[in-house]
């Protein structure tokens, strides 16, 4: 008797030893997502300084929101949702800009990295980011719970980076957690 139960307490040991790892969130895709979008604040940054051009791009952002604004039903989501949510993300992109541009203002100077078109490079990824994002916003909004906040206050600590890039995705994530 002693043996079967040692057998069992042994396969059930191992057994636990085997599993995969848990599937990957919808919370964490969206977040992955919307930190590839961050990823792209740096290249628009450096167009803005070599151009002399202010962080707030009036039009480009009325041109991001009608953009998700009439996406978001193919995605099963409400445009203000879609809107309210991009709207987010282009407050967070620029709250890194800002903050690059300020630091390379004090060291008089940016870094001396490769240049990306912004027309021809930077733009096209951020649209192909749209659909991505709004793929993942939409997963998200089908399995949000009452204890969302907490959730996304863990997910967001265990993505902990430098101060500004941890604030930009605190910002990019201001609304998620309201339901539509």
């Amino acid at each position: 008797m002693r043996t079967r139960h040692l057998a069992l307490t042994c396969c059930l040991v191992l057994s636990g030893c085997n599993t995969s790892p848990p599937p990957h969130s919808n919370l964490e895709n969206l977040l992955d997502a919307i930190e590839r979008r961050l990823d792209l604040a740096e290249a628009v940054a450096l167009h803005k300084w070599d151009r002399g051009q202010p962080v707030q791009a009036f039009d480009r952002e009325q041109q991001v929101l009608a953009s998700a604004r009439q996406a978001a039903t193919a995605y099963q989501l409400d445009p203000a949702r879609a809107e309210a949510f991009f709207a987010d993300q282009i407050e967070a992109s620029k709250l890194l800009q800002y903050h690059l541009l300020d630091s390379w203002h004090r060291a008089r100077q940016a870094p001396d990295l490769p240049r990306q078109d912004l027309g021809q490079d930077v733009r096209p990824a951020l649209d192909h980011l749209q659909a991505q994002l709004l793929v993942a916003l939409a997963q998200f909004d089908q399995t949000i719970t009452i204890n969302c906040p907490g959730q996304l206050a863990n997910a967001l600590h265990q993505r902990r980076r430098e101060a500004s890039r941890h604030l930009a995705l605190v910002r990019a994530t201001g609304q998620l957690c309201k339901s539509a």
